[in-house]
């Protein structure tokens, strides 16, 4: 018996649990690029063919990473002030983006998707149509939001810093490379940014109170 399957023999039986989940630490580790069939063998201590008793093929394997990430999101609620339900599942796929940035391309592809995910798409148009949206204006509200959640998400994610330290170090080294009263409002923006301890992060739900105010002019009922 080979090293690998002695190992896989101590820990817990090869399940589609098991894939799934270990397949979502992996993706997280190295991104989604990099993750293959038999990496994840690998990870898991045996032949890469031993997955297709569990998942039937790589999309398979897309499909289930998706609905994994869904269900760490929170459904938006059908009771209530729409505004909190949708704003509170905004911030929750925006946490869920964060920690699983190489999903941001991948949530909205999949044309076989799980539970998980219709469950997420069909709570957000209830919660809107249960709040009297029309259901055009429900889709309307429901692309305006999602458009600038997956955006914001893309723009964190490749940005030049994870911090509001490192922010602050990028925003002074680029400060000095600028020609001196070149770009004065650039400047300005730096100075005060670094004087106040600006953090990046805290965009997201400024400007996500700006959508939903946008959205409750146009198309609410209410």
């Amino acid at each position: 018996m080979t090293a690998a399957r002695k190992a896989r023999s101590r820990r817990a039986p090869l399940s589609y649990e098991l894939v799934i989940e270990t397949a979502l630490n992996l993706a997280d580790e190295v991104g989604i690029d990099a993750l293959s069939m038999r990496r994840l063998g690998q990870a898991l201590g045996v032949e890469a063919m031993s997955l297709y008793n569990h998942v039937a093929n790589k999309e398979a394997l897309l499909d289930g990473l998706v609905d994994r990430v869904f269900s760490e999101m929170q459904l938006a609620e059908k009771t209530g002030e729409w505004k909190s339900g949708m704003r509170a599942c905004a911030v929750s796929k925006h946490e869920a983006l964060r920690r699983h940035p190489w999903a941001t391309v991948l949530l909205e592809s999949r044309t076989n998707p799980g539970p998980e995910n219709l469950k997420h798409h069909d709570a957000v148009l209830g919660c809107l149509r249960n709040a009297g949206f029309s259901i055009v204006d429900a889709v309307h509200a429901y692309s305006a939001m999602d458009s600038y959640v997956y955006g914001f998400a893309m723009q964190q994610a490749n940005l030049p810093f994870d911090s509001p330290e490192e922010m602050h170090h990028v925003t002074e080294m680029m400060m000095s490379a600028m020609p001196v009263g070149e770009y004065p409002h650039l400047a300005e923006a730096g100075i005060e940014l670094v004087r106040m301890q600006y953090d990046y992060g805290q965009e997201f739900e400024y400007g996500l109170d700006l959508i939903l105010d946008g959205i409750e002019r146009e198309g609410s009922p209410g």
